[in-house]
Protein backbone atom coordinates (compact mmCIF):
# COMPACT_ATOMS: atom_id res chain seq x y z
CA UNK A 1 0.00 0.00 0.00
CA UNK A 2 1.00 3.59 -0.39
CA UNK A 3 3.47 4.58 2.01
CA UNK A 4 2.17 6.95 5.21
CA UNK A 5 1.86 10.26 4.60
CA UNK A 6 1.92 10.45 1.38
CA UNK A 7 -0.87 10.95 -1.28
CA UNK A 8 -3.88 8.14 -1.04
CA UNK A 9 -4.81 6.99 -4.63
CA UNK A 10 -8.53 7.01 -5.99
CA UNK A 11 -9.96 3.53 -4.81
CA UNK A 12 -10.23 2.43 -8.80
CA UNK A 13 -6.53 2.19 -8.71
CA UNK A 14 -6.28 -0.38 -6.53
CA UNK A 15 -8.67 -2.56 -8.75
CA UNK A 16 -6.50 -1.77 -11.75
CA UNK A 17 -2.97 -2.30 -10.01
CA UNK A 18 -3.78 -5.55 -8.44
CA UNK A 19 -5.42 -6.76 -12.28
CA UNK A 20 -2.38 -5.65 -14.03
CA UNK A 21 -0.17 -7.12 -11.29
CA UNK A 22 -2.02 -10.39 -11.34
CA UNK A 23 -2.09 -10.87 -14.47
CA UNK A 24 1.56 -10.57 -14.82
CA UNK A 25 2.51 -13.00 -12.61
CA UNK A 26 -0.11 -15.47 -13.09
CA UNK A 27 1.52 -15.46 -16.55
CA UNK A 28 5.22 -15.67 -15.81
CA UNK A 29 4.77 -18.52 -13.14
CA UNK A 30 2.42 -20.70 -15.19
CA UNK A 31 4.23 -23.72 -15.61
CA UNK A 32 5.14 -24.50 -11.66
CA UNK A 33 1.36 -23.91 -11.64
CA UNK A 34 0.56 -26.86 -13.70
CA UNK A 35 3.03 -29.16 -11.87
CA UNK A 36 1.78 -27.97 -8.69
CA UNK A 37 -2.11 -29.07 -9.85
CA UNK A 38 -0.48 -31.83 -10.78
CA UNK A 39 1.30 -33.12 -8.02
CA UNK A 40 -1.55 -32.06 -5.56
CA UNK A 41 -4.04 -34.19 -7.35
CA UNK A 42 -4.27 -38.10 -6.44
CA UNK A 43 -5.06 -38.82 -10.38
CA UNK A 44 -0.54 -38.14 -10.57
CA UNK A 45 -0.14 -40.73 -8.30
CA UNK A 46 -2.38 -43.19 -9.72
CA UNK A 47 -0.60 -42.62 -13.13
CA UNK A 48 2.92 -42.75 -12.13
CA UNK A 49 2.18 -45.70 -9.47
CA UNK A 50 3.69 -43.74 -6.17
CA UNK A 51 2.38 -45.53 -3.10
CA UNK A 52 0.79 -43.20 -0.52
CA UNK A 53 3.49 -41.69 1.60
CA UNK A 54 2.94 -43.32 4.88
CA UNK A 55 6.61 -41.98 6.13
CA UNK A 56 8.20 -41.61 8.61
CA UNK A 57 10.12 -37.78 9.64
CA UNK A 58 13.67 -39.15 8.18
CA UNK A 59 11.56 -40.12 5.25
CA UNK A 60 9.69 -37.12 5.20
CA UNK A 61 12.20 -34.80 5.33
CA UNK A 62 14.39 -36.32 2.43
CA UNK A 63 10.64 -36.81 -0.06
CA UNK A 64 10.52 -33.03 1.20
CA UNK A 65 13.96 -32.43 -0.66
CA UNK A 66 13.68 -34.52 -3.20
CA UNK A 67 10.16 -32.89 -4.53
CA UNK A 68 12.52 -29.32 -5.84
CA UNK A 69 14.02 -32.02 -8.38
CA UNK A 70 10.95 -33.76 -9.13
CA UNK A 71 9.24 -30.72 -9.95
CA UNK A 72 12.68 -29.67 -12.56
CA UNK A 73 11.65 -32.98 -13.64
CA UNK A 74 8.42 -32.85 -14.81
CA UNK A 75 8.82 -29.17 -16.20
CA UNK A 76 10.97 -31.18 -18.28
CA UNK A 77 8.89 -34.16 -19.31
CA UNK A 78 5.75 -31.94 -19.47
CA UNK A 79 6.96 -30.02 -22.37
CA UNK A 80 8.85 -32.82 -24.37
CA UNK A 81 5.67 -35.39 -24.18
CA UNK A 82 2.59 -32.92 -24.54
CA UNK A 83 4.05 -29.81 -25.75
CA UNK A 84 5.54 -27.02 -24.41
CA UNK A 85 2.04 -25.26 -24.72
CA UNK A 86 0.82 -28.04 -22.06
CA UNK A 87 2.52 -25.64 -19.55
CA UNK A 88 0.63 -23.25 -19.64
CA UNK A 89 -2.28 -25.49 -19.76
CA UNK A 90 -4.82 -23.59 -18.23
CA UNK A 91 -3.42 -20.07 -18.43
CA UNK A 92 -6.46 -18.70 -20.30
CA UNK A 93 -9.06 -19.34 -17.10
CA UNK A 94 -6.17 -18.77 -15.08
CA UNK A 95 -5.88 -14.96 -16.30
CA UNK A 96 -9.51 -14.61 -16.50
CA UNK A 97 -9.62 -16.07 -12.52
CA UNK A 98 -6.75 -14.23 -11.59
CA UNK A 99 -7.48 -10.73 -12.98
CA UNK A 100 -10.78 -10.20 -11.19
CA UNK A 101 -9.68 -11.91 -8.40
CA UNK A 102 -6.38 -9.77 -7.50
CA UNK A 103 -8.35 -6.31 -8.60
CA UNK A 104 -11.00 -7.85 -6.35
CA UNK A 105 -8.81 -8.48 -3.73
CA UNK A 106 -6.56 -4.99 -3.97
CA UNK A 107 -9.63 -3.22 -4.34
CA UNK A 108 -11.79 -4.23 -1.67
CA UNK A 109 -8.57 -4.81 0.99
CA UNK A 110 -7.20 -1.32 0.24
CA UNK A 111 -10.63 0.72 -0.07
CA UNK A 112 -11.73 -1.66 3.06
CA UNK A 113 -8.73 -0.98 5.29
CA UNK A 114 -9.34 2.96 4.33
CA UNK A 115 -12.76 2.72 5.66
CA UNK A 116 -12.53 0.64 8.53
CA UNK A 117 -9.38 2.80 9.93
CA UNK A 118 -11.89 5.99 9.37
CA UNK A 119 -14.69 4.76 10.97
CA UNK A 120 -13.59 2.35 13.69
CA UNK A 121 -9.82 3.45 14.77
CA UNK A 122 -9.89 7.23 14.19
CA UNK A 123 -7.63 7.13 10.71
CA UNK A 124 -5.14 5.05 11.80
CA UNK A 125 -3.70 1.52 10.71
CA UNK A 126 -3.10 -0.92 12.97
CA UNK A 127 -2.77 -4.64 13.16
CA UNK A 128 -6.55 -5.23 13.81
CA UNK A 129 -7.66 -3.06 11.19
CA UNK A 130 -5.40 -5.28 8.88
CA UNK A 131 -6.51 -8.01 9.67
CA UNK A 132 -10.15 -7.08 9.49
CA UNK A 133 -9.52 -5.79 5.81
CA UNK A 134 -8.14 -8.75 4.86
CA UNK A 135 -10.27 -11.63 6.20
CA UNK A 136 -12.95 -9.58 4.12
CA UNK A 137 -11.34 -9.06 1.14
CA UNK A 138 -10.66 -12.95 0.96
CA UNK A 139 -14.15 -13.85 1.10
CA UNK A 140 -15.25 -11.96 -1.37
CA UNK A 141 -12.74 -12.78 -3.58
CA UNK A 142 -13.04 -16.67 -2.72
CA UNK A 143 -17.10 -16.17 -3.72
CA UNK A 144 -16.59 -14.54 -6.62
CA UNK A 145 -14.10 -16.43 -8.39
CA UNK A 146 -14.03 -19.98 -7.22
CA UNK A 147 -16.09 -21.16 -10.83
CA UNK A 148 -13.62 -19.94 -12.57
CA UNK A 149 -10.98 -21.77 -10.52
CA UNK A 150 -13.00 -25.05 -10.67
CA UNK A 151 -12.57 -25.01 -14.60
CA UNK A 152 -8.72 -23.91 -14.66
CA UNK A 153 -8.08 -27.11 -12.32
CA UNK A 154 -9.97 -29.64 -14.38
CA UNK A 155 -8.19 -28.16 -17.23
CA UNK A 156 -5.25 -29.07 -15.87
CA UNK A 157 -5.61 -32.74 -14.60
CA UNK A 158 -7.80 -33.65 -17.63
CA UNK A 159 -4.82 -35.15 -19.40
CA UNK A 160 -4.01 -36.59 -16.14
CA UNK A 161 -6.90 -38.37 -15.91
CA UNK A 162 -6.42 -39.67 -19.56
CA UNK A 163 -3.11 -40.81 -18.99
CA UNK A 164 -4.15 -42.74 -16.56
CA UNK A 165 -6.47 -44.76 -17.88
CA UNK A 166 -4.04 -45.23 -20.78
CA UNK A 167 -1.67 -46.32 -18.23
CA UNK A 168 -4.03 -49.13 -16.59
CA UNK A 169 -4.19 -50.56 -19.64
CA UNK A 170 -1.38 -51.16 -21.08
CA UNK A 171 -0.46 -52.50 -17.92
CA UNK A 172 -3.37 -55.13 -18.05
CA UNK A 173 -2.28 -55.89 -21.58
CA UNK A 174 1.86 -55.89 -20.54
CA UNK A 175 -0.30 -58.15 -17.64
CA UNK A 176 -1.73 -60.50 -19.70
CA UNK A 177 1.24 -61.27 -22.34
CA UNK A 178 3.96 -62.06 -19.93
CA UNK A 179 1.22 -64.36 -18.15
CA UNK A 180 0.63 -66.05 -21.52
CA UNK A 181 5.01 -66.75 -21.82
CA UNK A 182 6.53 -69.54 -20.06
CA UNK A 183 9.07 -68.94 -17.55
CA UNK A 184 12.64 -69.98 -17.49
CA UNK A 185 14.21 -70.88 -14.92
CA UNK A 186 17.96 -69.69 -16.64
CA UNK A 187 16.22 -66.85 -17.34
CA UNK A 188 17.86 -63.97 -15.10
CA UNK A 189 16.16 -61.74 -13.31
CA UNK A 190 17.34 -57.64 -14.11
CA UNK A 191 15.87 -54.38 -12.93
CA UNK A 192 13.72 -55.24 -10.44
CA UNK A 193 13.75 -51.89 -8.83
CA UNK A 194 12.41 -50.47 -11.74
CA UNK A 195 9.11 -51.84 -10.84
CA UNK A 196 9.28 -49.72 -7.79
CA UNK A 197 8.06 -46.18 -8.95
CA UNK A 198 8.97 -43.01 -6.88
CA UNK A 199 9.09 -39.49 -7.77
CA UNK A 200 11.97 -39.21 -9.14
CA UNK A 201 11.47 -42.18 -11.54
CA UNK A 202 8.26 -40.88 -12.28
CA UNK A 203 9.34 -39.77 -15.73
CA UNK A 204 9.95 -43.04 -17.22
CA UNK A 205 5.94 -43.23 -17.44
CA UNK A 206 5.90 -39.74 -19.67
CA UNK A 207 8.23 -41.62 -21.85
CA UNK A 208 6.00 -44.34 -22.01
CA UNK A 209 2.93 -43.26 -22.53
CA UNK A 210 1.35 -41.94 -25.72
CA UNK A 211 -0.78 -38.64 -25.96
CA UNK A 212 -4.14 -38.18 -25.20
CA UNK A 213 -6.84 -39.17 -28.40
CA UNK A 214 -9.16 -36.51 -27.02
CA UNK A 215 -7.34 -33.78 -25.82
CA UNK A 216 -9.43 -30.82 -24.52
CA UNK A 217 -11.26 -28.46 -26.78
CA UNK A 218 -11.04 -25.68 -24.12
CA UNK A 219 -12.78 -24.00 -21.01
CA UNK A 220 -15.88 -23.54 -22.98
CA UNK A 221 -16.64 -27.41 -23.28
CA UNK A 222 -15.36 -27.72 -19.80
CA UNK A 223 -17.66 -25.36 -18.29
CA UNK A 224 -20.62 -26.81 -20.67
CA UNK A 225 -19.28 -30.29 -18.99
CA UNK A 226 -19.66 -29.32 -15.41
CA UNK A 227 -23.59 -27.98 -16.02
CA UNK A 228 -24.48 -30.77 -18.03
CA UNK A 229 -22.94 -33.50 -15.32
CA UNK A 230 -23.28 -31.69 -12.06
CA UNK A 231 -25.37 -28.35 -12.14
CA UNK A 232 -23.98 -25.15 -10.87
CA UNK A 233 -23.06 -26.63 -8.04
CA UNK A 234 -20.47 -28.35 -9.47
CA UNK A 235 -18.64 -24.38 -10.41
CA UNK A 236 -18.83 -24.09 -6.14
CA UNK A 237 -16.86 -27.20 -5.57
CA UNK A 238 -14.26 -26.73 -2.87
CA UNK A 239 -15.96 -23.55 -1.38
CA UNK A 240 -15.21 -24.18 1.95
CA UNK A 241 -11.87 -25.16 1.32
CA UNK A 242 -11.34 -21.85 -0.29
CA UNK A 243 -12.88 -19.77 2.52
CA UNK A 244 -10.34 -21.58 4.85
CA UNK A 245 -7.54 -20.22 2.09
CA UNK A 246 -9.08 -16.47 3.56
CA UNK A 247 -6.43 -17.41 6.27
CA UNK A 248 -3.73 -17.23 3.71
CA UNK A 249 -4.13 -14.11 2.05
CA UNK A 250 -5.15 -12.91 5.55
CA UNK A 251 -1.75 -13.73 6.88
CA UNK A 252 0.08 -12.85 4.15
CA UNK A 253 -1.44 -8.98 4.03
CA UNK A 254 -1.03 -8.33 7.90
CA UNK A 255 2.42 -10.10 7.30
CA UNK A 256 3.02 -7.71 4.39
CA UNK A 257 2.05 -4.62 5.54
CA UNK A 258 4.08 -5.14 9.44
CA UNK A 259 7.21 -6.58 7.31
CA UNK A 260 6.93 -3.05 5.39
CA UNK A 261 6.98 -0.82 8.06
CA UNK A 262 9.83 -2.55 9.67
CA UNK A 263 12.07 -2.19 6.82
CA UNK A 264 10.35 1.53 5.99
CA UNK A 265 12.72 2.91 3.35
CA UNK A 266 15.56 5.07 4.28
CA UNK A 267 17.25 7.23 1.75
CA UNK A 268 20.07 4.86 1.39
CA UNK A 269 17.47 1.94 0.71
CA UNK A 270 15.56 0.93 -2.13
CA UNK A 271 11.82 0.79 -2.24
CA UNK A 272 11.45 -1.93 -4.41
CA UNK A 273 13.98 -4.31 -2.74
CA UNK A 274 11.97 -3.42 0.68
CA UNK A 275 8.42 -4.78 -1.31
CA UNK A 276 10.30 -7.95 -3.24
CA UNK A 277 11.74 -8.61 0.78
CA UNK A 278 8.32 -8.07 2.03
CA UNK A 279 5.91 -9.61 -0.45
CA UNK A 280 8.77 -12.84 -0.39
CA UNK A 281 9.01 -13.31 2.97
CA UNK A 282 5.20 -12.98 3.54
CA UNK A 283 4.24 -15.28 0.63
CA UNK A 284 6.51 -17.62 1.82
CA UNK A 285 5.21 -17.51 5.92
CA UNK A 286 1.75 -17.68 5.20
CA UNK A 287 1.75 -20.46 2.22
CA UNK A 288 3.85 -22.76 4.50
CA UNK A 289 1.04 -22.51 7.39
CA UNK A 290 -1.95 -22.96 5.49
CA UNK A 291 -0.98 -25.19 2.23
CA UNK A 292 -2.74 -28.04 3.32
CA UNK A 293 -6.02 -26.57 2.44
CA UNK A 294 -4.62 -26.28 -1.38
CA UNK A 295 -4.18 -29.76 -1.61
CA UNK A 296 -7.85 -30.73 -0.22
CA UNK A 297 -8.92 -27.68 -2.31
CA UNK A 298 -7.74 -29.25 -5.64
CA UNK A 299 -8.52 -32.74 -4.58
CA UNK A 300 -12.10 -31.45 -4.04
CA UNK A 301 -12.42 -29.52 -7.34
CA UNK A 302 -11.48 -32.79 -9.10
CA UNK A 303 -13.68 -34.23 -11.72
CA UNK A 304 -15.92 -37.21 -10.23
CA UNK A 305 -14.77 -40.57 -11.13
CA UNK A 306 -17.74 -42.04 -12.78
CA UNK A 307 -20.11 -39.83 -11.55
CA UNK A 308 -18.89 -40.90 -7.97
CA UNK A 309 -17.30 -37.97 -5.56
CA UNK A 310 -14.22 -39.55 -3.52
CA UNK A 311 -13.52 -36.24 -1.62
CA UNK A 312 -17.18 -35.24 -0.59
CA UNK A 313 -16.44 -32.45 2.11
CA UNK A 314 -13.75 -30.70 4.07
CA UNK A 315 -13.11 -32.86 6.93
CA UNK A 316 -14.04 -35.52 5.08
CA UNK A 317 -11.41 -34.74 2.38
CA UNK A 318 -8.35 -33.73 5.20
CA UNK A 319 -9.36 -36.82 7.13
CA UNK A 320 -8.94 -39.16 4.17
CA UNK A 321 -5.78 -37.61 2.77
CA UNK A 322 -4.00 -38.23 5.94
CA UNK A 323 -5.27 -41.59 6.55
CA UNK A 324 -4.14 -43.01 2.80
CA UNK A 325 -0.97 -40.45 2.50
CA UNK A 326 -0.02 -39.39 5.68
CA UNK A 327 1.51 -35.62 6.47
CA UNK A 328 3.02 -35.60 3.05
CA UNK A 329 0.02 -36.11 0.85
CA UNK A 330 -1.28 -32.64 2.79
CA UNK A 331 2.07 -31.23 1.49
CA UNK A 332 2.00 -32.84 -2.11
CA UNK A 333 3.47 -30.10 -4.54
CA UNK A 334 4.51 -27.75 -1.97
CA UNK A 335 7.82 -27.46 -3.67
CA UNK A 336 6.34 -26.77 -6.99
CA UNK A 337 3.93 -24.07 -5.58
CA UNK A 338 6.65 -22.60 -3.62
CA UNK A 339 8.73 -22.23 -6.64
CA UNK A 340 5.43 -20.46 -8.48
CA UNK A 341 3.70 -18.24 -5.88
CA UNK A 342 6.90 -16.74 -4.38
CA UNK A 343 7.89 -14.50 -7.38
CA UNK A 344 4.09 -14.71 -8.59
CA UNK A 345 3.79 -12.75 -5.35
CA UNK A 346 6.86 -10.51 -5.64
CA UNK A 347 5.60 -9.39 -9.42
CA UNK A 348 2.43 -8.74 -8.17
CA UNK A 349 3.17 -6.61 -5.35
CA UNK A 350 5.76 -4.70 -7.07
CA UNK A 351 3.51 -3.65 -10.38
CA UNK A 352 0.97 -2.95 -7.71
CA UNK A 353 3.27 -0.66 -5.96
CA UNK A 354 4.60 0.88 -8.57
CA UNK A 355 1.28 1.43 -10.14
CA UNK A 356 -0.36 3.08 -6.89
CA UNK A 357 2.84 5.25 -6.46
CA UNK A 358 2.40 6.87 -10.43
CA UNK A 359 -1.26 6.89 -10.06
CA UNK A 360 -0.63 8.98 -6.51
CA UNK A 361 1.90 11.10 -8.15
CA UNK A 362 -0.51 12.15 -11.23
CA UNK A 363 -3.64 11.89 -10.31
Amino acid sequence: MSEPGKGKPPGWLHFAAGGLGGMCGATITSPLDVVKTRLQSDLYRQRTGMPPQHTGTSSTLLRACLQFVDTGRLLVEIARREGGSALFKGLGPTLVGVIPARAINFYTYGNGKRFIADHFNSGKESTPVHLSAAAFAGLVTATATNPIWVVKTRLQLESQRNEARSQFDRSQAVGKHQSARPIRSSTPIRNARSLITTPLRSAQFFRAARPPKHPTTGALRMTLNIVQKEGMKGFYRGLSASYLGVSESTIQWVLYEQLKRWQSPTPNSSRWANTVGSAGTAKLVATVITYPHEVVRTRLRQQPEQGVSKYTGLIQSFKLVWLEEGLMGLYGGLSAHLMRVIPNAIVTFSIYELVLALGARDL
